[in-house]
């Protein structure tokens, strides 16, 4: 029985390997060899091939790049235009793309600025002596004393004093020896010299008072009193007792604080949001909490060349004499930008201003009721005119939004209406920077287009190793690309200039993921990623820099065109500092928007074949 079981299964075996060579041998009579179909083998034939590190490289087939040696990758086509870029969600959501529309509206820019208290120019008083004599009292001997208007400040012997009351006297007599005279002549003469010596006594120095007691008492003085024309501060003392004087010698100098001056310093960067008659709120260390506010009643024409900034005063009603001179304060202007870059103060729309003194405004033309001086339009200093409201909202975008590199400045758009997230890249025209948004100028952008305001570096980082137009690789450009890693520190740089952490960290990582990245760079861009805020960004910025101008000097990783090395005197807490720019319009890293334009070209490097070669 167990060798007929052993038969049977070595029987069932046979029969299974007989089945199984069987169903093979039939498979390969119905299966058809592999072919390649002709559209596959056009496909073939158009293969795109770029580098990762140099996109302008596009070959029909895979290998090295002639430029780095890196192997060449596979370029996926699609039916995507020159600017586009399409992800999936996942992608996306690694990317962190962030949008924001396009909106119209009305902007604020906040113009910080700081300075000191100073005196009212126009309410100093100058106490001098109108007659020649000696001081035989000083009732104020000292600096700092408040002073009312008719107090009593100094006592004047004087020898032509006691002449000219003299003078009077005996004019007051012969007119009234002459009075019943029948002889006009004569009495009209009487008169005359009355006034003239009275009005002699008035021109030195006399109150009407004073001469009133000398015709009173038919008593002379061989002494004057000086008394204070106005109320105020003691600021200056010239004289001591028993000092004589001649006439026109300065005793003293009166200022009053019931009104007092604000000097601002705004940076030049800011000046295109301050306006003669704008107000002004600011706070001191000495009242903590307490907010002051005054009208700026002159920006001063000339641009201090060592601080880049120019002086802004401020006029304040100090009637509470709370602000001394030179005390420090801190100011903000809120400026609402319209169209155009105007600044908008609904107060002063359609208004007239006198240019000397901010606190006239009237509604139609006229004169100053202060200074007798023809009005003007608040529109010729720079305010917004009438006109609809629709015409006045200029087109605002966020100012994460735009990529700007020298003049170019560049926002991708989510494109509407796609099954996958879209993305197409637009060159536009920015006006300038108001807080945290741009005004547009001009440029394909439409009110309510979603643009991107976080990963836009990434879109165009994408768009680049696909050899696409973008930021860093625009259609019209010609000669040779900068090397990567120029790229990518440029493009720190701006970002640095326009205030953009997110861009110079990403910028920074990219140039640590670059081939081209030496060792010494890499390092300096780890300690650039490391730094929590933008203030430590650029102090991390500083020895990159110096080291990317070195390798300039020494290397040949730049192009056709000259590179600039900027310099500013006060980059880094007040140290000077260096950098690197393609184009001579300075844009300081250091700085930022607070002081765009600080610094000067200290150097120029000769791209080849630029024409300085």
């Amino acid at each position: 029985m167990k060798w007929v079981n052993i038969k049977k299964k070595i029987g069932l075996l046979v029969v299974l390997v007989v089945a199984v060579a069987l169903g093979f041998g039939l498979r390969g009579l119905f299966t058809l060899e592999p072919s390649v179909a002709p559209q596959e083998t056009q496909a073939a034939a158009d293969e795109v091939w770029t580098c990762a590190m140099h996109p302008q490289i596009r070959l029909p087939k895979p290998g090295p790049c002639p430029i780095c040696n890196m192997d060449l990758i596979f370029v996926q086509t699609d039916d995507l235009g020159a600017r586009e870029l399409s992800v999936s969600e996942a992608a996306r959501k690694l990317m962190a793309i962030e949008i924001f529309p396009v909106e119209r509206r009305f902007v604020t820019a906040t113009v910080r600025m700081s300075g000191k208290v100073d005196f009212d120019e126009t309410r100093f008083t100058s106490i001098t002596a109108r007659i020649a004599g000696r001081l035989d009292r000083l009732f104020v001997d000292y600096t700092g004393v408040f002073v009312q208007k008719g107090d009593h400040l100094v006592s004047l012997y004087s020898p032509d004093l006691l002449t000219a009351q003299e003078e009077l006297l005996q004019a007051l007599a012969s007119a009234k020896n002459i009075q019943d005279s029948n002889l006009t002549m004569m009495r009209d003469s009487a008169k005359a010299t009355v006034i003239a010596v009275r009005e002699k006594l008035r021109l030195w120095g006399l109150t009407a008072e004073q001469i009133a007691e000398i015709e009173r008492s038919g008593q002379v003085s061989d002494h004057i009193t000086i008394y204070a024309p106005a109320s105020g501060i003691v600021v200056h003392k010239e004289a001591v007792e028993g000092m004589y004087v001649k006439e026109g010698t300065h005793i003293y100098t009166i200022a009053d604080l019931s009104h007092v001056w604000i000097q601002l310093d705004a940076y030049e960067s800011d000046l295109e949001w301050i306006r003669y008659g704008q107000q002004v709120e600011f706070t001191t260390v000495s009242y903590p909490g307490e907010v002051f506010t005054g009208t700026i009643s002159f920006i001063n024409p000339i641009l201090d060349a060592r601080t880049r900034t120019v002086k802004v005063r401020v006029n304040v009603d100090n009637s509470d004499e709370k602000l001394k001179p030179n005390m420090f304060v801190k100011a903000i202007v809120f400026s609402e930008i319209a169209g155009g870059g105007k600044v908008m103060d609904a107060a002063l729309v359609g208004q007239w201003i006198c240019p000397m003194h901010p606190e006239v405004i009237e509604p139609q033309m006229g004169l100053c009721r202060i200074c007798q001086m023809d009005l003007v339009t608040t529109e010729s200093l720079g305010y917004v005119s009438n006109g609809t409201q629709a015409d006045k909202m200029p087109l605002v975008i966020p100012a994460t939004a735009a990529l700007i590199t020298g003049t170019r400045a560049v926002v991708y758009v989510q494109l509407p209406d796609r099954e996958t997230p879209t993305f197409e890249g637009r060159e536009i025209v920015l006006g300038p920077r108001a807080g945290n948004s741009y005004l547009v100028r001009s440029g394909n952008l439409r009110e309510g287009e979603l643009v991107v305001v976080k990963g836009n570096f990434k879109i165009d980082s994408a768009l680049q190793i696909q050899a696409k137009t973008s930021m860093m690789n625009p259609q019209n450009m010609s000669g040779r690309k900068l090397d990567p890693v120029y790229e990518h520190y440029f493009v720190m740089q701006t970002a640095l200039a326009n205030d953009q952490y997110d861009q110079a960290q990403d910028a920074a990582k990219a140039m640590i993921n670059s081939e081209s990245t030496s060792s010494e760079l890499k390092a300096l861009a780890e300690a650039f990623v490391q730094a929590s805020d933008i203030q430590a960004q650029r102090k991390a910025f500083d020895p990159l820099s110096q080291q990317m101008i070195q390798t300039t000097k020494t290397g040949e990783a730049v192009g056709r065109q000259d590179l600039y090395v900027m310099r500013c005197p006060m980059a880094l807490d007040g140290q000077p500092a260096n950098w690197l720019q393609t184009e001579k319009k300075v844009r300081n890293p250091y700085m930022g928007q607070a002081m765009l334009r600080c610094g000067s070209l200290s150097e120029t490097i000769a791209g080849k074949g630029s024409e300085n070669d």
